[in-house]
């Protein structure tokens, strides 16, 4: 069995936000992504079909919902975003690589 670390294999120069998935099967999806200034833009809205559990693993980020305050994370918080929750990523630090693990599930 080959082993992986979330830290690795993350591109030097990130233009748009990095997503890898580790695990994806049957209403289940784990992925990591690495943001590093970026942002959802001002109009869009994440409104999934699934629920999501996030932790932040490195870095800082605020997190928007709809019609209730921020969220501001730092490492090792979490949040579980039940489906259809709209939310958005309105802040991450620009001069730092913010490494999150998401998992998507039914």
């Amino acid at each position: 069995m080959k082993k992986s670390n979330i830290f690795s294999d993350i591109p030097s120069e990130l233009k748009d936000e990095f997503f890898k998935d580790i695990v994806s099967k049957d209403g289940l999806k784990i992925e990591r992504i690495v943001s590093k200034g970026h942002t959802t833009t001002q109009f869009d809205w994440y409104d999934q079909d699934t629920n999501e559990w996030v932790i932040l693993i490195q870095g800082e980020a605020v997190i928007s919902f709809e019609n209730e305050d921020d969220v501001r994370l730092e490492a090792g918080d979490y949040l579980n975003i039940l489906a259809h929750k709209r939310h958005k990523v309105s802040w991450t630090k620009p001069d730092f690589n913010t490494i999150w693990l998401a998992v998507h599930y039914n």
